[in-house]
Order: C-alpha cells, then structure tokens, then sequence
C-alpha cells in the first residue's frame, strides 16, 4: 500500500448517456460532478456541448432537437415537485409544466420524437397517471390529458414514433403483484388497445416501439419461463415473435432494436458477467458482438428510467456501447456496422485501480449468489468492507465505483452481495424476498460472509457492512440479527423502522412496500415489526453510523432518528448525522465525505474506540 492515497473523488464521473429520439440524433449526458450533477447535449456532429448553471439529474430528459431540458424541481431532493422545462442555453424563465397539478412522484418521462408531446407517469395520492402534454415552442405546455389512471402500480409510460400509441407497464391484472403486464393505450382516445401479459406468473416489461412512424411494433420481455426473453409484439395485430433462445441460461434482457434492419440488441448476463449479443427478426440468427468488458447496462427499477444507463442503436444503425468496469468509469464506445470502432466519450482519466472478480455462492437453501469481490494487490487486508445495494429490486453490475477503489487504496477488501431481490438473476431470485424481507437476504449475507471467511477475508472483529438505502436497511438489520459477524456498520440514508416510515413515505414507495410487505403497518403490524431494525436494537453489539436525507421521501429522517434514538436508550455506540437533501448524494463531494467519515469511523472500531465518543 502506498503512501499516498490516489484522488479518487476530484474528476466529474459520466454516469449515462441518455438518446433523445429524433432526426438531430443527440443525447444528454449526465455526469457526477463534485458539486452535485452536470449535464452536456451531445450530437454526432458537434460532440458534447456543457449545460451551464443548471443542476442535470438523472431522471432529466433533452427534447429531440436539443434545445430544452425537463428536470423535476422538488424540495432539496424530496422527489416530490413538478416537471419544469428549462432552456438549454439559459435563456428564458423555467416554463412548470403541470400547473394545474399537486406535488407528485415521476415514474417514468418520454418525449415524441418530433418533439410535439410529453408523455409523464405520474404518482399521487390518487394512484398512477399518464399524462399527455402537448408542446410548442422551446418546451411550452398546452394543456395535459390522461391517457391511463389505475389504483394499482403503473409505471414507464413511453410513446409510439408517431405518437398514435402509449404503452404504460401496469399491475392491474394482478393488484398488489409487482409483476407487470404492458398495457397499450391510443392516444386519441385514452383507450385500450391491447394488454401483452402471459399470466400472473409471467411478468412483462417494456423496451420501446419500433423508431419507424406507423410501425407499432413494441420490443419488450417477458419472464413466463422464469428468465428474460426478448418479445417483439405488435398491440393493433396481436402478431407476437417470442426470441427464446434455449440455449442460454439465466436472464437475456433487450436492450434495444433497430426495427428497420430487424436487429435486436440483447444483454445476456451470467453470473453478473455482461455478455452482447445482436438478433435478426429477418434471419432469426443470435451473433455475439465484440464488445469491451464489464457492464453493458446499469438497470434502476425504481425511477423515471428502467436504466442508469444502456448500450444502445444510433439513429444510423451504428452501436452506441455505454460501458464501465470496476476499474474503468463510463464510457462510450461507437461501433459501425462493419465492426469498426471509437470512442465517442472517453472514461474520465481516473487513478489506477482493480477489478473486482465474481463469484457464485450457495446459500443456505441451496440458491445460487453471486458475489463481487478483491483484496488489495500489495499488503495483507486491514479488514473487510462488506456492501449491499438499495433497491431491492437493483443490482451491481461490473461498473466503476470510486468508493470501493477507495477501500482496495486504504488496505480493506472489498465485497459486493447481490442477494435475493437483485434483477437480472431471473424472477424466482429476484422475488425470493417477498413475504419474508429480510430472510432470505440475510441467508445470502451469511453465505458471502461464510466464503469470504474461507479466504481469511471475513474475521467478525474487523469486517464492517454498509450500503444506502435497502442496503442500509439490510446494514442495520444484519447488525441486530447477525450480531456477532461484524465490527461496525455504515447505513446510509437506511430504512429502519417501516411502520414508522410509512406515513412519510411518497405515494409511490408506499404502493411498492405494500406489495412487498403484503399490506400497511395497520393490516400487518407483526411483519412490519419483524421486518423493522429497530426490533433487533437490544441485539446489536457493534457501533453503527447513520447518514440520513432530511427531506427524504423514500426513507424519511425521522425513522432513522427513532431508530438511533432506541440503539442509543439500550447502551448502543451510534452515530447519527443528516445533510440537507433527499435520498442521495449529489455530488462527488458528499461521496468524499462519506469515505472520509467511514475510513475514520472503522479506523476507532479497530482501535476499540467507541464512535459516539
């Protein structure tokens, strides 16, 4: 290990690059800045342009021709607020773009290719909407229609070329199911056309609609054998082509298609490992495609896109390879028909680092796990850093991540557990939690922790978990009901008391957790207790730190507080801090401290120095 510690936090990171369909071909890039998010409009011909003086989330979206930006303007991060246009070139007042509405949740934004409507998945106390707004000049809306409303969870509205279809991803087939159908509505008359689902055991999600105006092809997938399939359906005819491709195991996810030529861009992922292939309708022939290693799609089931990012077709047929590596950030790699390739934006140039290698576990029921993990190259482990993602319903790919660069630079090991509840390890695995939170994860946690053990890599006085959000939940629940397998534990903006948490949660967690948990805290108290950290606080031996949103709706500041406030009335070592934001950190910046504040802490856990000294 060396002496001094490489900058890891210091250089803005590209975290998507997101196409904005239409004739310009542009996209907007989204990138980790230290100072919260930055935005770039990217075009073919003119490359990326940065986007001054205006924070650039995640869940933006860039008109087709490049001019204006639709961001949800909240309260410090809640997610609660109303979409606004803002111009690109700062010119001009931020036009709201729902008016006449209340604060809302987004579940899913997209705009028509020529510009002309704005299609928003909406969340209220009233259920899921979709609403059409239509546009005119430099973003400015007329006034919305509902094309859809259901009590149930809809989510991922999306629009047809020529804006005659929407297709919205809707569980009323199946209320309280999280397994969704794909519902097509025509946009004249807020009807339904047709429903794509393959029964309650089969769940069906969509891609996009074919680029060609008057095509009404959808390309989704479907998971009726238990896996990812690809489907190409057209909701008017009913004509459906399944891509079975038997000879794969595990999940094949469409990433996109290129419905003029018939090729269709997939994923296959096996045992976390991305795997790039390309489909022909028209031969019904699977290639391989030569690709850079790591991830090809970072999937988000839990916001306005289904993906962080994804590799994905030009408008000229060429591939646009989004890719990262745990050593390697975000890039993009443009590959033309012919094979050859350059790179369209290059990885910001970062510090050395290493990979992280995988591997597959057993858990207690016999279920496979897969598992990310590295010991530093030169010296022998201090300890071992244990992370679980949020989600649940999540999952880490093989993509940069500063932080655990940042324990490998400090002499830990570093692991990360995609446990039961993670996508894109097929649907039994990614539902093994329901009805009983929390168990089967713990399972998986025991079984990475059981083979990390076997490597000298897991000793109980010197391994520490963490993780944000989910994985915060699980951080604390593993310290209360694995208490003797860890030295510490870093939770970040973690839920910890559901029953407490409900009532500020917004209306879409609340929608999600009802499904998951099976009811509401007044229907099911005893598993919302179980389920809870909070119930385990007389159990936990070791220090715990608490890094929590205040204005966060999804795990709100004041259950981390109860929680903190019980750890602490039973002699607990708790620490408990809050910044002035929602559900993330913005910014490199905040992830510096964050590393900061964890090294420090696990520094007196070795020490045997209590952290809320």
């Amino acid at each position: 290990m060396t002496q001094e510690r490489p900058q890891r936090f210091d250089l803005p990171l590209l975290v998507t690059m997101r196409p904005a369909r239409g004739p310009l071909d542009a996209a907007l890039l989204v990138y980790q800045s230290r100072d919260g998010s930055s935005g770039a409009v990217w075009t073919p011909a003119g490359g990326a342009v940065p986007i001054a003086g205006l924070q650039v989330p995640l869940s933006a979206a860039l008109s087709p021709d490049g001019r204006t930006l639709f961001v949800m303007a909240d309260d410090h991060g809640s997610e609660v607020g109303h979409i606004h246009a803002f111009l690109v070139d700062g010119s001009g007042p931020a036009i709201d773009c729902t008016p006449a509405l209340g604060g809302y949740v987004v579940r899913g934004i997209d705009i028509r290719p020529d510009g002309r409507a704005l299609a928003l998945t909406l969340v209220d106390g009233d259920g899921f909407t979709l609403r059409l707004i239509p546009l005119v000049a430099d973003g400015e809306p007329g006034d919305a229609r509902t094309l859809f409303h259901s009590a149930s969870e809809a989510w991922n509205g999306i629009l047809s070329a020529d804006g005659s279809l929407a297709a919205i991803e809707t569980t009323g087939h199946n209320p309280g199911t999280r397994r969704f159908a794909v519902t097509v509505v025509d946009v004249a008359s807020a009807t339904v056309v047709a429903v794509l689902t393959d029964g309650p055991l089969g769940p069906v999600r969509r891609i996009r609609f074919s680029a060609v105006p008057g095509d009404d092809r959808l390309l989704a997938y479907t998971e009726r054998s238990g896996f990812a399939r690809p489907v190409v359906w057209n909701p008017r005819t009913g004509e459906r082509i399944d891509i079975g491709l038997p000879d794969l195991a595990g999940d094949v996810l469409p990433l996109d298609w290129d419905a003029a030529t018939g090729r269709v861009l997939l994923c296959h992922v096996d045992g976390g490992i991305h795997h790039l292939l390309e489909h022909s309708l028209t031969t019904g022939r699977t290639e391989p495609i030569d690709h850079p290693d790591g991830a090809c799609v970072e999937l988000d089931t839990g916001d306005a896109y289904p993906d962080v990012f994804s590799s994905h077709y030009a408008a000229d047929g060429s591939l646009r390879l989004v890719t990262s590596r745990w050593d390697v950030p975000v890039h993009v790699v443009g590959q033309a028909r012919d094979g050859a390739a350059r790179v369209l934006v290059a990885p910001a140039p970062v510090p050395a680092g290493q990979r992280l290698a995988s591997q597959t576990l057993t858990s207690r029921d016999g279920t496979p796990v897969q598992l990310w993990w590295a010991a530093p190259d030169d010296c022998t482990p201090r300890g071992t850093i244990l992370s679980v993602h949020g989600g649940p319903t999540y999952t880490v790919p093989d993509r940069y991540d500063p932080s655990a660069q940042a324990w490998l630079d400090a002499g830990y090991a570093c692991a990360s557990l995609n446990f039961r509840g993670s996508v894109t390890f097929g649907r039994a695995f990614r539902e093994g939690f329901w009805g009983r939170t929390g168990d089967a994860e713990l399972e998986d946690v025991e079984a990475a922790l059981d083979w990390l053990a076997g490597r000298g890599l897991a000793d109980p006085r010197s391994t520490f978990m963490t993780g944000p959000s989910y994985g915060g939940f699980l951080t604390l629940l593993s310290l209360g009901r694995l208490p003797d397998r860890f030295a510490g534990g870093l939770a970040i903006v973690a839920m910890a008391d559901w029953a407490a948490a409900y009532a500020s949660m917004n209306p879409a967690l609340q929608a999600a957790w009802r499904g998951f948990i099976g009811g509401t805290p007044e229907t099911e108290p005893e598993r919302f207790a179980r389920y809870s950290p909070i119930s385990y606080v007389d159990k936990v031996r070791a220090p715990v730190w608490l890094w929590q949103g205040q204005f966060d709706s999804r795990t709100p500041a004041s259950q981390a507080q109860r929680y903190a406030d019980a750890l602490r009335a039973v002699g607990g070592d708790v620490v408990i801090e809050f910044f002035p934001g929602g559900h993330a950190a913005p910014g490199l910046t905040e992830l510096e401290f964050i590393q900061e504040r964890s090294e420090a802490l696990v520094e007196r856990a070795l020490r045997g120095e209590r952290w809320s000294a």
